[in-house]
């Protein structure tokens, strides 16, 4: 029986990399994001069969509301759900940050994740499915400017082992993937369209790709069914652990 994922954030990145891993290994994907002509340009590439679209912004509960309800029956089925959409805005450290940064930021990684999870939990237990949330290192190690975005990542993380004590004996399987530094659209969101800030971070550091963490979702997925992993963190081998800062007197 072909099995069904729901990728959120598939309009690019490591979203659209999973919806075309996904499908490329037999599933069917319901795509979701913001950019109705990013989700349609996806469906034509990857077959009309295989990808259903859904345009919404996963921080407006009214509008993931009316696209769900509006789910063909025939797809409604949810085998797997990809908590994938998030984002970080802001370089700044906390006391020069912009609040309203601060509050899309945990409308979009938190309160969307959470309502959208929430949503799909009954059909997931039925089927005896699968939750992947996508975290990030930075809930695991600050960094300067990192403030309420690794605050977020360290919820879906925490989030997400709490959902595997809380479905213990459904048989439904939650993973928390970490990642360290892809290249994406990531840094050109976060500096507001800076292209040449994102250039400079990711020359010659041989960043992970969106594909990279793609396969390893897929791995996961197609594990035996009683097989669970908890926590999952990567980086490129050129990434590892900064020291601590010290401020010194005079």
């Amino acid at each position: 029986m072909t099995q069904t994922a729901f990728i959120t954030g598939a309009t690019s990145g490591i979203g659209a990399a999973a919806a075309e891993a996904f499908v490329g290994a037999g599933w069917r994907v319901v795509a979701t994001g913001r950019r109705a002509e990013r989700l349609d340009a996806l469906r034509a590439r990857l077959g009309e069969e295989a990808v259903h679209t859904l345009a919404f912004d996963v921080a407006d509960d009214a509008a993931m509301a009316a696209a769900l309800d509006g789910l063909p029956a025939d797809w409604q089925a949810i085998d797997l759900l990809v908590n994938n959409a998030g984002l970080a805005l802001g370089t700044k450290p906390a006391q020069d940050a912009r609040m309203d940064d601060w509050r899309t930021m945990i409308a979009t990684n938190v309160t969307g994740l959470v309502a959208l999870t929430h949503r799909l939990l009954p059909g997931l237990i039925a089927r005896r499915g699968a939750i992947i949330n996508l975290s990030s290192v930075a809930a695991t190690y600050p960094y300067v400017g990192g403030n309420v975005y690794g605050g977020t990542k360290a919820f879906v993380e925490q989030f997400s082992l709490g959902l595997r004590s809380d479905l213990h004996g459904t048989g439904v399987r939650v993973t928390s993937i970490e990642p360290g530094m892809v290249e994406t659209e990531f840094t050109t969101v976060r500096t507001g369209g800076d292209q040449a800030a994102s250039d400079a971070l990711y020359r010659g550091a041989e960043p992970m790709t969106a594909a990279d963490i793609a396969a390893t979702m897929l791995w996961v997925a197609t594990l035996p069914a009683h097989l669970n992993i908890n926590r999952l963190e990567l980086m490129p081998v050129s990434q590892s652990f900064a020291g601590f800062q010290v401020a010194r007197a005079g």
